[in-house]
């Protein structure tokens, strides 16, 4: 069955009745995360949740492979310029059985991957940069991208433990500022740290360890070509991780707090190394 949106008319809707039809297999079980993780990856595709998002995919150069929309909200779609990627409309009954979950923003696209940059490229054209050890809970990641994109950091870099940035929550709770963070991985760790110091940043580990130098006091020269590094919510950095750093740094607590969510303290961090940068706005 087509349904015909009256301002798209390049692409036809086409109506989707059973949750196990093959042609939206890319949306099957999207709260699997060890399932999506085997399915994502290495079939090259990440999924979008919500217009505001999927836009953004679109803006920053992915190209569809299918959008999946909620047949009440096809409209939403019309103004796009959708070329070869499929549109499928179903019912909220068919959404949350063939994904597995109520789709209340009531769009959904599939995307094409694209290659990473390599670590070495990423590091070239940025002044700023955060590092993250085994953050591996995809709304803390998402989180600290959409905090580096608003708070002047220029790239992001991963170590091998690291969540997938472009699985569905880490996108979403990002509003899809992963799409515009240039991000990499490094291959190896924490022996991938000295590539960082090497190509001219300071490594500041973020720890509460009582002998660490409250992020404030930072000299001029420590703070110019900053590379901030996170560890896991819980654990925390490594002791080789830390000891592979120029600088252990402190967020000072009050009231007997020891630490702050992982998310929450990149983005003071992130404010206080770029307080004084000039004023920006906008995207």
């Amino acid at each position: 069955m087509l349904l015909r949106v009256r301002q798209n008319r390049r692409v036809p809707v086409h109506q989707i009745n059973d949750p196990d039809d093959d042609r939206i297999a890319d949306y099957r079980a999207l709260t699997d995360v060890e399932l999506r993780t085997r399915w994502e990856p290495p079939h090259g595709l990440f999924i979008a949740e919500g217009e505001l998002v999927l836009r953004r995919a679109l803006r920053a150069g992915y190209p569809a492979r299918s959008y999946l929309v909620d047949a009440k909200r096809v409209d939403q779609l019309a103004d796009l310029d959708t070329g070869d990627a499929p549109v499928y409309a179903a019912t909220q009954d068919v959404l949350q059985r063939a994904t597995g979950f109520h789709v209340h923003r009531g769009v959904l696209a599939s995307f094409h991957r694209r290659p990473l940059p390599t670590a070495a490229e990423v590091l070239a054209a940025a002044r700023r940069v955060v590092l993250l050890e085994d953050v591996n809970n995809h709304t803390n990641l998402g989180a600290v991208f959409r905090g580096a994109a608003a708070l002047g950091i220029d790239a992001v870099l991963l170590s091998p433990s690291c969540a997938d940035p472009l699985y569905r929550r880490s996108v979403r709770v990002s509003m899809g500022e992963v799409f515009a963070m240039p991000y990499a991985k490094l291959d190896s760790w924490p022996e991938g740290l000295d590539q960082v110091s090497e190509a001219g940043f300071t490594v500041l580990a973020m720890t509460p360890a009582p002998d660490a130098v409250p992020i404030q006091r930072l000299t001029p020269a420590q703070r110019e070509r900053a590379a901030l590094l996170l560890g896991a919510e819980g654990p925390g950095l490594t002791a080789a991780a830390q000891a592979a750093s120029d600088v252990r740094v402190v967020l000072p607590m009050r009231r007997g707090v020891d630490s702050l969510n992982v998310a929450a303290a990149a983005a003071v961090a992130f404010w206080e190394l770029g307080r004084d940068d000039p004023p920006f706005g906008g995207e």
